[in-house]
């Protein structure tokens, strides 16, 4: 025997859909861009640091890994399927943003360096400049929720996707 529940539309399934893509997608984009960074990274760390110092090897470095943050973020998105709302974009750059941090911190452990050091790197230039690259990123998906190509906002808002 069938309850009248069954005949309702699913509204978790309305809310959770989107919210598990934009989750997924934050933590995708952010795991990706950390694996570009690690590789920019260490060229900064190696190559360009001992040649520039620490600061202006992060002044070049943080354009380029935000150039491919915007592009990664784009792929994520298509991808997965998140809404091109602002609710949606946003959950996908905070995720993205503590995906990032949380592997951030976990891999300055893993090198020894204690989560108040690394904390009062932020205080310093580089760390001033790469915190707000980490911002910047996380903004992506947001930004990139208004035009896109010159095409205007879609209205997924709508219950219908």
């Amino acid at each position: 025997m069938k309850s009248s529940r069954d005949s309702l539309p699913d509204r978790t399934e309305r809310f959770a859909g989107p919210v598990f893509r934009a989750t997924k997608a934050g933590a995708f984009y952010a795991i990706i861009v950390f694996v570009i960074g690690f590789i920019l990274g260490t060229i900064r760390v190696l190559l360009l640091a001992p040649r520039l110092g620490e600061t202006i090897a992060v002044i070049v470095e943080a354009p380029v890994i935000l150039a491919a943050s915007w592009f990664v973020c784009r792929w994520c998105v298509d991808r997965l399927d998140v809404r091109r709302t602002v609710s949606a974009r946003s959950l996908m750059g905070l995720v993205a943003f503590l995906v990032l941090m949380s592997v951030e911190v976990g891999m300055g452990a893993m090198f020894g360096r204690s989560l108040v050091d690394q904390l009062d790197s932020y205080e310093y230039s580089a760390g001033a400049i790469g915190l707000a690259a980490q911002v910047i990123f996380a903004m992506f998906p947001v930004l990139q929720v208004w035009r896109r190509f010159g095409k205007p906002l879609d209205r997924q808002n709508t219950a219908t996707h």
